[in-house]
């Protein structure tokens, strides 16, 4: 029986069951799918030679994360990939705005559509550098996140602060209005925030488009050598070198409770597997409160809230092996191996309308890779393998083909040629995606909706916003936990940390509680002697 079973090999349970294999822990980690990796998988889909990233490609946050840099992962394999620019965002007009990890570079770029654009990139980009630290540090730390709020206090002191905090809740229509002048930098900053699902319109876009820029700017956008599954691989030769366990084709349809404590699973072939100390769960907060635990060991108020759970956008995703590198009209747009495809801010706002409405947008947004310039080993010689994807209403009607079809109108309008150079395709829906990965529900890949109302203390459910659930010994380490999605680790690090400090909390109370009784019993025994010798005495 080991100490923990972790449910999910994907990068979050991957992550949780290597810090508990670090602290002596004994640890199972149970994956439904005969691959590990959850959204961190690469394999041959379209023809021989041709090595797709099947979901997540591309990791700034994964580069930064303190969960995964702490790991040491290049010691088990891990090579981080970078090509010549960070990301490029190119007009059928022929501008391209540019992300580098030159900062003269970007900021010349974003001069070229208005002078004084560079300048004011450079000023957040300095930004970044006072607040990172904390930042990415409360990135993985329980709510409420008391020490990094401090450091972040202190490096900004309190007037800046709160200058900090309201530009992090403005949206980013409103953000490009303050800080730039010209289309480049405002198309650069609405691109990666569409790239994390906020619309140029929503509360706190601006926040998490400055992130994802400045850490473009910081670490680049890398990838891993021969794709992202050698992410998941370094993390399962590391698991695995420390005694921990994987077993494939393992589905959970339990979580066991006894006493209102979890106490192991059981699988869908009916075997039962018992854990002494602790079931981590790398699943939906959907799956796990109503799916995997028994409606009696779930308050109601976990049901009633569970009822205003809100998924991200569902997702197509097409997957090419193409003839030669792609025809961008942009000579930067051949050079980036992230492409952000949408006209520019007032198309984005449109786009973004419409899936708020349900509607397929008229003229999605595209997230692009090509890695040609970048990995080499992902394709045949002269070949380039590449991909897109874009994101759809929940609960609609969804024509994948026809999406297909507008996504490659959509590239072939900034690369005339483009169509010409498929040797053949692989397209993918929201149900597709959910097949291939439960936690992908209804083709959502953040692990539920980034908004506000989603997010820190009210994520999954309101509360503290921490992994520990109502059933003593069971956590929640997925990205419907704080702080959300993306391939960070994070929600993994948190529970993991939980998991031990509930530990260590223990053991100090049983410590305390044997410490007071020796205690209680040495005073009585004084007592009682000093007792007897009074009646010694007396009796003389």
């Amino acid at each position: 029986m080991p100490d923990a079973i972790v449910i999910g090999a994907g990068p979050n349970g991957l992550v949780a069951a290597n810090l508990l294999v670090d602290a002596g822990w004994s640890v199972q980690v149970l994956e439904a799918q005969d691959v590990p990796g959850g959204a961190v998988r690469t394999a041959e889909i379209t023809e021989p030679g041709f090595r797709h990233d099947l979901f997540s490609a591309f990791y700034p946050l994964g580069a930064a994360s303190p969960a995964i840099r702490r790991l040491g992962l290049e010691r088990w394999g891990l090579e981080w990939c970078h090509g010549p620019l960070v990301l490029a965002h190119p007009r059928v007009d022929g501008t391209c705005a540019v992300l580098s990890r030159d900062l003269d570079e970007t900021a010349a770029s974003l001069d070229s559509f208005a002078p004084g654009d560079g300048d004011a990139w450079r000023r957040l980009f300095r930004l970044w550098l006072r607040v990172r630290a904390p930042l990415l540090q409360g990135m993985v730390t329980p709510m409420p996140v008391v020490l990094p709020t401090l450091g972040l206090a202190r490096r900004l002191g309190p007037g800046d602060l709160l200058r900090f905090v309201r530009m992090a809740i403005l949206p980013i229509r409103r953000f490009a209005v303050e800080e730039f002048r010209g289309d480049g930098a405002a198309r650069l900053v609405a691109g990666n925030g569409l790239h994390a699902d906020f619309g140029p319109g929503t509360t706190l876009g601006a926040f998490f488009g400055w992130l994802l820029s400045a850490l473009g700017q910081d670490v680049g956008f890398p990838t891993p050598r021969g794709g992202a599954g050698a992410l998941t691989d370094a993390l399962v030769r590391r698991l695995e070198s420390k005694g921990g366990t994987i077993a494939y084709g393992a589905r959970v349809e339990r979580v066991l409770v006894r006493r209102r404590c979890a106490v192991g699973v059981r699988l869908a072939g009916g075997e039962e597997i018992g854990a002494r100390r602790a079931v981590l769960a790398d699943v939906s907060a959907p799956n796990l409160y109503l799916g995997l635990l028994r409606r009696e060991d779930v308050p109601e108020r976990v049901l009633r809230d569970l009822r205003r759970w809100q998924w991200d956008w569902a997702t197509v995703k097409l997957d090419w092996a193409l003839d030669s590198r792609i025809p961008w009209s942009s000579d930067d747009a051949r050079r980036a191996p992230v492409i952000h495809i949408a006209e520019g801010i007032d198309e984005l706002t449109v786009s973004a309308s419409e899936l708020v409405r349900g509607l397929v947008p008229r003229n999605p947004f595209l997230v692009f890779g090509q890695y040609s310039m970048a990995d080499a080993t992902r394709m045949p010689a002269g070949k380039e393998t590449a991909w897109a994807y874009t994101r759809v209403p929940q609960d609609a009607s969804v024509d994948t083909a026809a999406v297909a079809d507008r996504m490659e109108e959509r590239v072939e309008a900034l690369a005339p040629g483009f169509r010409d150079l498929i040797r053949s395709r692989r397209v993918r829906g929201p149900s597709e995606l959910e097949r291939e990965d439960a936690n992908l529900a209804g083709g959502a890949i953040g692990g539920g909706t980034a908004e506000l109302y989603q997010q820190l203390v009210w994520r999954p459910v309101t509360g503290l916003g921490r992994p520990e659930t109502p059933v003593a010994g069971l956590y929640l380490a997925s990205s419907s936990a704080h702080p959300g999605g993306g391939v960070h680790g994070a929600p993994g690090a948190i529970a993991a940390r939980a998991v031990l400090n509930a530990e260590r909390t223990a053991k100090a109370a049983v410590v305390f509680g044997a410490y007071a009784v020796l205690r209680s019993r040495a005073s009585a025994s004084r007592r009682r002697a000093s007792g007897l010798a009074s009646f010694t005495i007396s009796s003389r």
